[in-house]
């Protein structure tokens, strides 16, 4: 059976649809948006839809500006959960965070400096970072504030203790897949290291901690805090050659941070008793 060239096309499936949801109640019109957005995995919207609906008619949005709004709503509010979950991935031990660092009570340390690697631009650009100081002048803080800044910007960041990447490595080794993790920990875009120079460690575990870092070499950053400063390293790593290869790959374009030999945290607690 031909077809008459004169005759009507049929209207497209989505216009009689329309027609029907257009004398929607309000009760169904919020069922089907809530089915909807989970269907959709829209969570923000479904959350706020109501009360961003409300926003909308006392500001008299248009249906563009309306739509618009929930759209980033959503968008931002996945945003803050990706970076909840790359800190999280960190492993930080606690939160810290760089905006809560009290500069009074260290003056070694510069709030302009710091404020602009918390730009996380030395992230990007592949430069490693050494904090160096005592015990108690806040190096943890800056290393974990500094961590969690370049997390939040979008970077995949890993923490560890200096002793428990070495122990790792050790067993990756005995295990035959050393190769397996170096390849895991090179591919962060930054890793930070706490706690190198609290305890010596032996020939095999400073050279395996010195494929890691040759790994990322001048492709991704490194931060460090350490309680010794660069001459003392020897009594962590005991072979001088190989402490020298270290501290080479670790101060090569770096951002070096002295924070001191005041404790911080010792004069909080003596301040704290005598106001007692």
């Amino acid at each position: 059976m031909t077809t008459s060239p004169t005759a009507r096309p049929a209207a497209p499936p989505a216009a009689p649809a329309l027609r029907r949801r257009r004398g929607m109640t309000d009760q169904a019109a919020d069922a089907a948006v809530e089915q909807a957005c989970r269907d959709l995995r829209l969570p923000t919207i479904r959350a706020r839809a109501q009360e961003m609906l409300t926003a909308a008619e006392k500001e008299q949005l248009t249906y563009r500006g309306f739509l618009a709004e929930l759209l980033l709503a959503e968008c931002d509010d996945r945003a803050r959960r990706r970076s909840a979950r790359r800190v999280k991935a960190a492993g930080f031990p606690r939160d810290k965070w760089v905006g809560d660092f009290d500069f009074d009570a260290n003056p070694n340390v510069n709030p302009a400096t710091i404020h602009t690697l918390a730009t996380s631009a030395w992230v990007r650009d592949g430069h490693p970072l050494c904090l160096i100081g005592d015990s108690g002048t806040g190096k943890s803080h800056l290393l974990i504030g500094l961590g969690t800044a370049a997390a939040e910007a979008g970077y995949r960041v890993k923490y560890t203790l200096a002793t428990k990447l070495v122990n790792e490595l050790v067993e990756a080794a005995d295990e035959k897949v050393l190769a397996k993790t170096i390849a895991r920990y090179g591919r962060v875009d930054l890793l930070c290291i706490d706690e190198l120079g609290y305890m010596a460690l032996d020939r095999r575990g400073a050279e395996l901690l010195f494929q890691v870092l040759t790994e990322r070499e001048e492709k991704n950053s490194v931060a460090i805090a350490s309680n010794e400063s660069f001459s003392g390293w020897t009594k962590t790593f005991t072979d001088p050659r190989l402490c020298a290869a270290i501290v080479d790959r670790l101060t090569f374009g770096a951002n070096i941070i002295e924070t001191g030999t005041q404790s911080y945290r010792l004069a909080h607690t003596l301040a704290h008793q005598g106001a007692r």
